[in-house]
C-alpha cells in the first residue's frame, strides 16, 4: 500500500512537471511571437496559415506513428463530429491565433497574453448567458478581481489614459473570447477521440481555411534571419512541443493540478519581455497582472473542485 501511494505521488509530480514545462514554453513562445508580430513584413494571415499548416502536418505525422491506424480518420465518420472539428478549427484555433497576433502587433506580448488568460472568465460568462448557469459568489469575486486587475494592467495605475492602444485592448479581449471557444468547442470531441488527432486535424483545417484567403506560397514575405528563427520557434515550441507535453501531463495528473500551472505562462512572457524585449513595467501593472492570474486561478480551482 505504501509503495502504491509512493508511486502515485511520483506520478502526480511527473504530471505537474510536464504541465509546468508546457506552460513555461507557451510563455516563451508568447515573448518570441512579439519579434514576429512586430516585423511589418509578416502579414497576420500568412503567419497564421504557415503556423497552422506546418504544426498540423507535424502533429498528424506523430499521430500516425504513435496511434492505431484505425483511429486516424475516426473523427470524420460522423457529420456532427466533422462539423464540430471545423468549428473548432475556424472559431477556436484560427480566430485565436489571428486575434492574439494583432493584440501583440498593436500592443505587446505581455498584455496580450494576460488578456488571453481571461478565457475561463469568458467561459463562465457564456455559461451564465446561454445556459442560465446560477451565478455563484466565487464567480462574482473572480469577475470583480479580474476587472480590477485588467484596469491596473492597461492603465498602469493612471485611469486617465490607456497604457496600450484601444485597438490592442479590443484584440486582446478578442483573444480571450476566442481562447474560450478554443477550450469549449472541442470538449466533446476530445472526450470521444484522441486529443492529438483533434488538434492535429484542427490545425490542418485552420491552415487550409487561412490559405483560402492568403496562400502561403503567393508573395511570401521577405523574412530577416531573426524573424525566420522566430516563426520556426513559435511553431515548434507553441504548437508542437508544449502541446505534446500538456497532453502527456494529463496521463499523470489531474485537471486541478494542471490548472495551477496555467499561471506560469503569463508571468513567463512578462519576465522575458522585460529582460529581452525592453518592456518596462511599474508596480500597479505588476499588481494588476498578479490579481488577474489569482482571479482566474480561484475560478479554475473552484470549477475543477466542483466537478
Amino acid at each position: 500500500m505504501d509503495e502504491s501511494k509512493k508511486m502515485t505521488k511520483k506520478t502526480l509530480h511527473k504530471g505537474f512537471l510536464l504541465a509546468f514545462l508546457a506552460s513555461v514554453i507557451w510563455g516563451v513562445s508568447g515573448a518570441v511571437q512579439q519579434i514576429v508580430a512586430k516585423d511589418s513584413n509578416i502579414p497576420a494571415m500568412w503567419f497564421v496559415g504557415t503556423r497552422t499548416l506546418v504544426a498540423g502536418v507535424i502533429l498528424l505525422i506523430i499521430a500516425l506513428i504513435v496511434l492505431p491506424k484505425k483511429e486516424f480518420f475516426s473523427i470524420f465518420k460522423s457529420w456532427k463530429d466533422t462539423l464540430t472539428l471545423v468549428a473548432f478549427s475556424i472559431f477556436g484555433l484560427f480566430a485565436n491565433m489571428y486575434t492574439f497576433f494583432y493584440a501583440i502587433q498593436t500592443g505587446n506580448s505581455s498584455t496580450a497574453t494576460i488578456l488571453q488568460y481571461l478565457s475561463p472568465l469568458f467561459i463562465m460568462l457564456g455559461a451564465v448567458i446561454f445556459t442560465h448557469k446560477k451565478v455563484l459568489r466565487i464567480d462574482v469575486i473572480s469577475f470583480a478581481l479580474a476587472l480590477l486587475g485588467v484596469v491596473l494592467l492597461i492603465t498602469r495605475g493612471d485611469i486617465s489614459h490607456l497604457a496600450i492602444p484601444f485597438v490592442s485592448l479590443l484584440w486582446g479581449i478578442g483573444g480571450g473570447i476566442t481562447a474560450a471557444l478554443y477550450i469549449v468547442i472541442p470538449q466533446r470531441l476530445i472526450a470521444k477521440h484522441n486529443g492529438l488527432l483533434v488538434t492535429g486535424w484542427g490545425m490542418l483545417i485552420a491552415g487550409v481555411f487561412s490559405n483560402i484567403f492568403t496562400p502561403v506560397w503567393v508573395n511570401p514575405p521577405h523574412l530577416s534571419t531573426k524573424s525566420l528563427i522566430g516563426v520556426i520557434t513559435v511553431i515548434l515550441l507553441s504548437n508542437v512541443i508544449a502541446f505534446l507535453l500538456m497532453v502527456f501531463s494529463t496521463k499523470y495528473t489531474t485537471a486541478a493540478t494542471i490548472s495551477i500551472t496555467d499561471a506560469v505562462q503569463p508571468f513567463t512572457t512578462l519576465v522575458l519581455s522585460v529582460i529581452f524585449l525592453s518592456y518596462s513595467v511599474n508596480l500597479p501593472e505588476i499588481i494588476g497582472a498578479v490579481i488577474v492570474v489569482f482571479a482566474i486561478y480561484i475560478l479554475n480551482r473552484y470549477d475543477t473542485d466542483g466537478d
